[in-house]
């Protein structure tokens, strides 16, 4: 699946009628969780009817197009089954299915909309949204109508966004290059390779933490309903999204030099969510993008097809590369070394042990994450024969400001 994403240029009557449609689906989602809660045994295709009995009900429900209500309710059961899988998985916690507060976004399906231009889109349900110009460089007319399966409209700090799910499978050929890569993730420098070098930690969050403080101050000091409250929220809100793009596009630009340089590339399978409970360290690993980049190394290599493997990191830090003995060392020992005479970088000597563990599983590579997101609780393991390992994982959305 293709994810293409315009920003949408809004008049103020479209911005209160996008607004009100992301309410409505959202109210159609909470009044679905509502409905399993008080119904025992209620599943999957009762929610999709529950959809017509609330268009009757209220009639700014059924101003929003059906297939979006269905897209609603569908939302209300992917979180539903989530906590079904993580009971009967013994995940804790578990995950209960909670009411929507700030929903950003709404999703139509196959109708609800239709292209005037490969750069405009007219929304036909009664919610009043109208036409949109679309703001991008991706070609839109060169996919089938047929192939676009989900329309989304999400509202963001700086504006409007169009996403257009596109069913396509991504495959590149490329040359062999007959390298391997280990790759040993670090907090001091991004990582560090198994041929020595190092990718230096952009530090984004850390690079305008003295900037955000100062809006934070400002928003903090304003009166609660105020114009200057909603102007500082807005200001605060556009610093984070922009930190939050800037780590992505570092992670996407890297992930895929990495791919394309080699044919293996070994990685380690931390557990970021239980890292990120080190008060000392939560900081500087949420900002490091370590999940994120692993999920573009990933997907890149599917795309590419490059083989990607995730190692155990236990040991890999202790291990002698030389020998393979022990060598137990603090985290403020930088420098591994060995009676057997090896010298070398920590994370220089873990990024070897991580290559030599990931070429003998290399047959044992099924390591795509199926719901990528930064806060999963299980990450991806090596199973036999090649099968896909499968991931559990809890999606977030973050509070708006």
């Amino acid at each position: 699946m293709l994810v293409l994403e315009f920003k949408a240029r809004t008049n103020s009557q479209q911005v209160v009628a996008i607004d009100e449609a992301i309410r409505t689906a959202q109210f159609i989602r909470n009044k679905a969780v509502r409905l399993w809660m008080d119904a025992k045994g209620t599943g999957q295709n009762d929610l999709q009817k529950y959809c017509a009995v609330l268009a009757k009900e209220f009639p700014f429900a059924n101003s929003l197009n059906s297939m979006a209500r269905q897209a609603a309710a569908d939302r209300a059961w992917i979180s539903i089954s989530k906590f079904y899988n993580n009971c009967k998985k013994g995940v804790h916690p578990v995950g209960f299915p909670k009411f929507k507060k700030h929903s950003r976004s709404v999703e139509y399906k196959t109708s609800g909309w239709k292209f005037l231009s490969p750069k405009k889109i007219r929304f036909t349900d009664k919610c009043g949204i109208g036409d949109l110009r679309l703001i991008g460089s991706h070609d839109l007319a060169f996919y089938p109508v047929e192939l676009i399966k989900r329309v989304r409209l999400v509202r963001r700090a700086d504006g409007y966004y169009v996403q257009f799910c596109v069913r396509v499978d991504r495959e590149e050929y490329l040359e062999p290059t007959g390298r391997t890569m280990g790759l040993d993730m670090g907090l001091q420098d991004f990582y560090t390779d198994s041929n020595g070098e190092k990718e230096p930690n952009p530090r984004f969050l850390r690079k305008a933490e003295k900037r955000r403080k100062k809006l934070s101050r400002r928003f903090s000091k304003t009166q609660k309903g105020s114009n200057n409250r909603q102007n500082a929220r807005v200001r605060l809100a556009k610093l984070d999204l922009k930190i939050s793009r800037q780590r992505k596009d570092h992670a996407v630009k890297l992930a895929r030099c990495v791919v394309q340089s080699n044919d293996l590339i070994a990685y380690e399978d931390l557990r970021i969510k239980n890292m990120a409970k080190n008060h000392c360290l939560a900081k500087s690993i949420s900002d490091a993008g370590w999940y994120q980049f692993r999920v573009w190394v990933e997907r890149f290599g599917v795309v590419f097809g490059r083989v990607t493997v995730a190692v155990p990191p236990q040991y890999t830090s202790q291990t002698c590369s030389s020998c393979g003995t022990i060598v137990k060392k603090s985290l403020s020992t930088r420098t591994h070394i060995c009676r057997c005479g090896c010298e070398l970088d920590r994370d220089h000597n873990a990024a070897l042990n991580i290559l030599s563990v990931g070429l003998s599983t290399v047959g044992h590579t099924g390591t795509w994450i199926e719901d990528p997101n930064a806060s999963g609780d299980e990450t991806s393991l090596s199973v036999a024969s090649g099968q896909l390992g499968k991931v559990t994982s809890m999606k977030e959305e973050s509070p708006s400001l």
